[in-house]
């Protein structure tokens, strides 16, 4: 019998592609068009889809700074399950409440599993941490790239020309499901047998690793540079999540496409941002990431204030592109910019408060434009968060000095 055996790096890259592919089917646009099958208004819908972005302010914390102390194995694992097992829960859906409860419950995969994996990543990368981190996120969010169009082509197959019903939803989301367990089936067979993830050390007794914990997040937050740098990536996440919650409902509604078209819409974002993350993540760890980070801000807000004035798709499509280079400009270099300003043995907390305050941003972007969209048109509504992501980009330009990078110490 051949036995295959993976990298830690490349192991957790095809966990996250599938993890990614199945949370990906069901989330955009099926979610948001489930929510208005049930009735649901759009303050109701915006709620929804910040739903499971919500968990993760309150766990990603706890669970990078955990694997500091037990390893990142075991919460990594346990992760892998709740991506494995909950999307067939959404079979038993039959109101509003229900599907709110699992769409919380649904985001202690991303909670546990992301700031886990990045800490990983951080471990071994060395001088490299823009360049694998990127990498890392591209090839996850590959799994994004697939899952949208094909959630939606799903869900577009089941109910032809018709509006999708109760019965369609449910039945999609049992196949959703099925690429959720093939993302645990590698999890069980690449992280545990081949035991290639490396643990912390860990401190005898409850009370030093509770000490540890405590000291962890402390160290981390209390580093200005660390809380500004990954508002960059919460703000740019704000605009994000609007567009997860709205462009689906803005393209069926206003623009007159039908849902596969608007899955696509989104996946032309996603393509773009995997294609740009590697280079510039590699370009940030040569030349330094702050005016990355600075620039990408701007490329987000202007195409994102840009977006409701067009109901062509063609417009909408490249519209949503230059997002994606948005997207790939912050994200490339945010979370590296982070782990050099912490201490290597606090990279989990370091990731988990990178993820918290990702979290919030993304989480509060389809609840705020819920709220301005039930009283002004997605115009304003749009620019109005395109104003905060300007405000936020000075604030950071300002405040935050970057180390050095090792290619420009070297030169």
């Amino acid at each position: 019998m051949i036995k295959i055996q993976l990298s830690p790096f490349v192991a957790l890259c095809i966990v996250g592609f599938f993890a990614r592919l199945s949370y990906a089917m069901a989330r955009t646009p099926v979610l948001p068009l489930f929510a208005l099958a049930l009735g649901a208004k759009p303050q109701a819908i915006g709620f929804l889809v910040g739903a499971s972005t919500i968990t993760g302010i309150f766990f990603k914390l706890p669970a990078g700074t955990l694997s500091d102390i037990y390893g990142r194995h075991k919460m990594l694992l346990l992760g892998m399950f709740v991506f494995g097992l909950t999307p067939f829960a959404y079979y038993l859906v039959t109101n509003y409440w229900q599907l709110v409860s699992i769409r919380f419950f649904h985001g202690l995969a991303t909670s546990i599993y992301g700031p886990v994996a990045m800490a990983m990543i951080a471990d071994t990368a060395g001088g490299q941490k823009g360049e694998r981190l990127s990498w890392f996120s591209s090839i996850t969010i590959t799994g994004n790239l697939l899952g949208v169009p094909l959630g939606g082509f799903i869900l577009y197959h089941l109910a032809g020309e018709n509006t999708p019903s109760l019965d369609h939803f449910h039945i999609a989301y049992l196949i959703y499901g099925i690429f959720g367990m093939i993302a645990l089936f590698f999890a069980l067979r690449f992280l545990t047998w081949g035991k290639i993830l490396l643990s912390s050390p860990l401190e005898k007794g409850e009370i030093g690793r509770l000490q540890k914990f405590s000291k962890g997040i402390k160290e981390v937050i209390s580093d200005y540079r660390v809380i500004i740098t990954s508002n960059m990536q919460g703000v740019q996440k704000l605009s994000l999540g609007t567009l997860e919650a709205f462009l689906p409902i803005y393209a069926v509604t206003i623009a007159g496409l039908n849902i596969f078209q608007a899955g696509i819409l989104w996946g032309s974002q996603i393509v773009t941002t995997i294609l740009a993350k590697p280079i510039m993540g590699k370009i940030s760890d040569r030349y330094g990431r702050k005016s990355i980070v600075f620039y990408g801000i701007w490329i987000c807000a202007i195409s994102l204030a840009v977006i409701p004035f067009t109901q062509n798709l063609y417009l909408l499509l490249f519209l949503s592109m230059a997002f994606g280079i948005g997207e790939a400009f912050v994200t490339s270099s945010s979370a590296a910019m982070v782990t050099e300003f912490c201490k290597e043995r606090h990279y989990g907390a370091a990731m988990g408060v990178f993820g918290t305050i990702f979290d919030i941003g993304h989480a509060s972007g389809p609840i705020l434009a819920g709220l301005l969209l039930a009283y002004l048109n997605y115009q304003h509504s749009f620019l109005i968060i395109a104003s905060i992501l300007v405000l936020a980009s000075f604030v950071f330009n300002f405040s935050v000095q970057e180390k050095t990078p090792v290619f420009v110490k070297e030169v």
